[in-house]
């Protein structure tokens, strides 16, 4: 029988993640409480079904998929259902959040009886049958998680510590998110600077490629800028503060704060990024 899986919550991702295990015949729960309008719109489409906390604590699985500060208020949250379950599920954090925060979010969980799994989302939200998104998953229970390569999903287990996910997830979100940080940083200071159109053309002659990535992920990432604050953030925490690195990456998680305030605003520097990649 497919096993049933609560996912928290019905964002572009979890609803993704809902479709591709709804087609192949499981059941997804979700709470609506207090979600918008498109959340339950979404929801609806991927065949999740709304639920209360101690239905949704007693599927086999609970996927944890939300803006990464979200992450420990949900395993507070739903503690009390999961302890009082009486089939005690896996719970699999699916957030950006860094080791120290998932460890966090395993003690919650732990302290309920219930199973506990680390959990990393490469790739954008995933379509039935599509490969590009994968889960990386750790801790003892991770080959459990996995038997959901069986309904729609791709689930990779990690040797090392019960983290390892989470660190794997920094380290690449690290990367592709400070470097997109990086160009719109650097490509609204040479329209400051009056040399936009000089670096463009410079890009495109010596760093065609770089600049073929930029043209994807600069305004892809001004809908997402508000969700990777606190993903940055975690990242900054997850280098460790001691180093000098992790200032960059906290400098990246207040660019995106303003990427997110001038979306919701004026558009000044989003329309400047758009003029420079549009040259």
């Amino acid at each position: 029988m497919p096993p049933t899986v609560t996912i928290i919550a019905a964002g572009a991702m979890g609803a993704g993640v809902a479709q591709c295990l709804t087609a192949k015949g499981v059941t997804v729960l979700t709470s609506l409480a207090g979600r918008s309008a498109a959340s339950a719109q979404r929801a609806a489409a991927a065949g999740m079904r709304d639920a209360d906390d101690p239905v949704l604590a007693e599927a086999d699985f609970v996927l944890s998929i939300l803006p990464p500060g979200e992450a420990v208020a949900l395993a507070t949250r739903l503690a009390p259902a999961l302890k009082a379950a009486r089939r005690k599920t896996i719970y699999v954090d699916c957030n950006a959040v860094s080791p120290p925060t998932a460890q966090a979010v395993a003690d919650i969980i732990t302290s309920t009886d219930c199973g506990f799994v680390d959990a990393g989302i490469i790739g954008p939200p995933p379509k039935p049958g599509s490969t590009s998104t994968r889960f990386y998953a750790s801790g003892p229970r991770a080959n459990d998680f996995a038997t959901l390569n069986d309904h729609g999903l791709i689930v990779r287990p990690l040797e090392g510590p019960l983290t390892a996910a989470s660190a794997l997830k920094m380290s690449y979100a690290g990367i592709t998110k400070g470097l997109t940080a990086l160009g719109a940083a650097m490509m609204l200071a040479a329209t400051r600077g009056g040399s936009a159109e000089a670096l463009k053309a410079e890009f495109a002659e010596s760093q065609p490629a770089l600049l073929t990535y930029f043209e994807r992920a600069v305004p892809s990432m001004y809908g997402k800028a508000y969700r990777w604050v606190a993903e940055l953030d975690e990242i900054a925490a997850f280098v460790g503060t001691d180093r000098p690195e992790s200032a960059m990456l906290s400098a990246a998680a207040r660019l995106y704060e303003n990427i997110a305030a001038d979306v919701a605003g004026d558009n000044r520097e989003t329309a400047a990024l758009d003029r420079f990649l549009k040259r």
